[in-house]
C-alpha cells in the first residue's frame, strides 16, 4: 500500500521538480561546464556578502568548513572566486566574486528569470494569481526552516 502522499511531500516535489527542470534547462542553454549546486550556492553567498570568509560561508551555507574549503579551491581554479587574506586576521581569508563570476551570475539568473516568466504567462489568471498570493506564507516558510534558535537546526 501506497502511503498518502502529505503537504510536506508535496511542497519537496514541487521545489525539487521546478529547480530540477530549472538545471537542465540552464544546461542545455549554456556551453559551459555547469555549476554543481553547492559551487553555485557558495557564489550566490559571496555575491550577496562580499567579503565573507570561509566559515562564516560555511555557517551561512550549512556546509562542513573543511567543504566550503574545497569549493573555494575549485572556484578559485576555475577564476570564479578570488581569496584576499582579511586584514583583521592574516590566517583567514575573505572571498569575492571575480568579474568572470559576475558575468556568470548575471546571465545565470536572466536566463532562469526568462524561463520562469515565460512558464508563468503561459498559465491562466487564476493560477498566475494563487502563484502570487502563496508567495508570503512560502517565505514564512523558508525563514522558519532557516530559523537557527530552532534546536534541532544543524
Amino acid at each position: 500500500m501506497i502511503a498518502p502522499t502529505t503537504t510536506s511531500d508535496d511542497v519537496l516535489r514541487v521545489v525539487v521538480g521546478m529547480r530540477r527542470v530549472l538545471r537542465r534547462r540552464l544546461r542545455a542553454r549554456f556551453g559551459q561546464p555547469p555549476l554543481r549546486g553547492a559551487q553555485a550556492e557558495l557564489l550566490q553567498q559571496v555575491d550577496a556578502e562580499p567579503g565573507i570568509g570561509v566559515a562564516a560561508a560555511a555557517r551561512a551555507l550549512y556546509l562542513a568548513g573543511n567543504s566550503v574549503s574545497t569549493l573555494v579551491n575549485q572556484l578559485v581554479d576555475d577564476k570564479l572566486l578570488r581569496r584576499e587574506p582579511d586584514p583583521a586576521d592574516r590566517r583567514a581569508v575573505r572571498l569575492f566574486l571575480t568579474p568572470a563570476a559576475v558575468e556568470r551570475l548575471a546571465l545565470r539568473r536572466a536566463a532562469r528569470r526568462e524561463l520562469l516568466d515565460d512558464a508563468l504567462a503561459r498559465l491562466d489568471a487564476g493560477d498566475r494569481a494563487a502563484i502570487t498570493a502563496a508567495l508570503p506564507a512560502l517565505e514564512h516558510l523558508l525563514a522558519t526552516l532557516e530559523d537557527r534558535s530552532d534546536p534541532e537546526a544543524p
